[in-house]
């Protein structure tokens, strides 16, 4: 049995590599690239012209990159009088190793709405958010910050876009593999798993058990037709290799 890792760019290589090693066979064939987003070079003006205390959220470590890069090349420093906050503890960890800064985030419930229930946000009159994100994704927070009194700006920091293959032979090459559980990090790349397989190979698909990393991801994908889908302790690398290896079965040899 095979593992396919859908997860873009060097944390996909990644994850496939600790399978390997692990001894699981394991694919990789990212859907989506991460590129620089349209509105990078707004993220100067836009830091500057909060106010001391205000906030300012990245999604995710492609938003921490992305930005973090774009302010190093022009020599500006993240400021030290805003409050950063991120949904998880890995893009935490990736922010606070980059800048220095303290960073708040949700310590039982790493999405949207754990950071929505943080103490921070219960009253937001008068506050500034600046949300560092990629192109779609989730408006949430946005919405929510706003009715809880908050003037919200987001920055389009990086953006996701698909990866040309011939389909059929790709996914042909992944039945071959014995391919049966798929590793899935986002609904975008759900929704892009669902168009790339041939209408004749669906059933293979929606049979294969779905390792994502999220209840709300989890969700889309019954009621999209899959019946064994399992959420992953965490987003990280780590905690999905131990799904894979602890109780998705039989993977290993």
């Amino acid at each position: 049995m095979a593992v396919l890792v859908t997860r873009p760019d060097e944390r996909g290589k990644a994850l496939v590599d600790q399978l390997n090693q692990a001894g699981v066979v394991a694919l990789h064939l990212p859907l989506l690239s991460i590129e620089a987003g349209a509105e990078l070079a707004q993220l100067p003006t836009k830091l500057n012209q909060l106010k001391s205390g205000d906030y300012v959220f990245l999604v995710s470590q492609s938003a921490v990159d992305f930005a973090d890069k774009t302010l190093k090349d022009i020599g500006f420093n993240w400021r030290q009088d805003l409050q950063y906050f991120t949904v998880g503890h890995r893009t935490a960890q990736h922010f606070s190793c980059q800048t220095e800064c303290t960073v708040r985030y949700p310590i039982t419930s790493e999405n949207t709405e754990g950071v929505l229930n943080l103490p921070q946000m219960t009253e937001l009159t008068d506050k500034n958010l600046l949300i560092l994100r990629g192109n779609g994704g989730r408006e949430l927070l946005r919405e929510q910050a706003a009715l809880r009194g908050a003037t919200v700006d987001t920055i389009e920091c990086y953006q996701r876009t698909p990866i040309s293959y011939n389909n059929e032979e790709q996914t042909s090459i992944c039945i071959r593999s014995g391919v049966q559980t798929l590793v899935v990090t986002s609904l975008e790349i759900l929704q892009a798993l669902i168009e790339f397989v041939p209408e004749n190979e669906q059933n293979w698909l929606k049979n294969c058990c779905l390792v994502t990393v999220s209840q709300r991801i989890a969700d889309v994908a019954i009621q999209q037709g899959w019946h064994n889908v399992m959420v992953s302790a965490g987003a990280d690398n780590q905690s999905l290799l131990n799904t894979l290896l602890n109780e998705v079965t039989p993977l290993s040899h």
